[in-house]
């Protein structure tokens, strides 16, 4: 690993790429309109800053910046690819927000104020660019959203488009979790690991599927904690501060009740 300050990414720089990746994202309410402009220098920034990322975790010893050098551009230039996709998926989310909220009175007010949309601008943009194998910046990107929100969103997480987090305070979703269309969580939900799966020498086995599987249309309201790797089955609710660990199947109902515990009933 590299640790010289002069070549590990700069998280200024990321943050400055963010705010021109918003104007190019959502230039109606953000951007001056320069969208070709903005993304040569987004491109630019971000080749500086993937390659960075990989020298960051480079033995110096074995370093070949060149080789380096021509991945990123490769890599960079199948990102820029995919932001007319980014675009149109986040467009998605804020129009389920719109729907999915009362008092939301339109959706240039959800774009400009709601930390659900501001996470999944750069969870969008995070997890597109982990896809490509890029090191250390995705999670630079995700990590701003995180401070800024209270939305911890990793950026290995597949979400399906029309994604909402009313309120989105303290909600937390793992690497390896898996989301369908038209999902709403409320605040302080979490989709975690029930375990961490050890290797031989006593280490967390990384990467493995460990996270839930919510299907299209999946409702988890304030406080609910789902873990491990089980699947929330189509159009099913999860009520607030439910503990969940097993499957459901779809159209399931869970709720928390106070002599029971946890009850699960079918919506037909």
């Amino acid at each position: 690993m590299n640790t010289k300050n002069t070549r590990n990414p700069s998280v200024e720089e990321i943050n400055k790429t963010m705010t021109l990746m918003r104007s190019v994202l959502f230039p109606e309410y953000f951007g001056d309109r320069k969208i070709k402009v903005n993304l040569i220098t987004i491109e630019k920034k971000l080749r500086d800053q993937v390659l960075r990322g990989y020298c960051f975790f480079c033995d110096e010893n074995k370093r070949d910046c060149k080789k380096c050098s021509a991945k990123v551009k490769i890599v960079v230039n199948k990102f820029i690819k995919t932001v007319p996709y980014i675009k149109e998926i986040l467009s998605t989310d804020a129009i389920a927000a719109y729907e999915g909220d009362p008092a939301a009175m339109s959706v240039s007010e959800i774009v400009f104020c709601y930390p659900s949309i501001q996470a999944l601008t750069h969870h969008r943009v995070a997890h597109e660019l982990n896809k490509l194998g890029v090191p250390l910046i995705p999670r630079i990107i995700s990590e701003a959203a995180h401070s800024n929100t209270g939305i911890d969103i990793h950026p290995g997480a597949q979400i399906g488009e029309r994604f909402f987090m009313d309120h989105g305070t303290g909600v937390v979703i793992g690497e390896t979790t898996i989301i369908g269309k038209n999902v709403r969580l409320y605040q302080g939900v979490t989709l975690g690991a029930k375990s961490f799966p050890l290797d031989k020498n006593g280490h967390p086995i990384k990467s493995i599927a460990r996270h839930p599987i919510v299907e299209d249309d999946v409702i988890i309201y304030s406080g609910a904690t789902v873990l491990g790797r089980i699947t929330l089955g189509k159009g099913s609710t999860v009520g607030g501060n439910v503990w969940l660990t097993e499957s459901i199947p779809p159209k399931s109902i869970v709720m928390l009740d106070q002599q029971s515990g946890v009850s699960i009933k079918n919506k037909q």
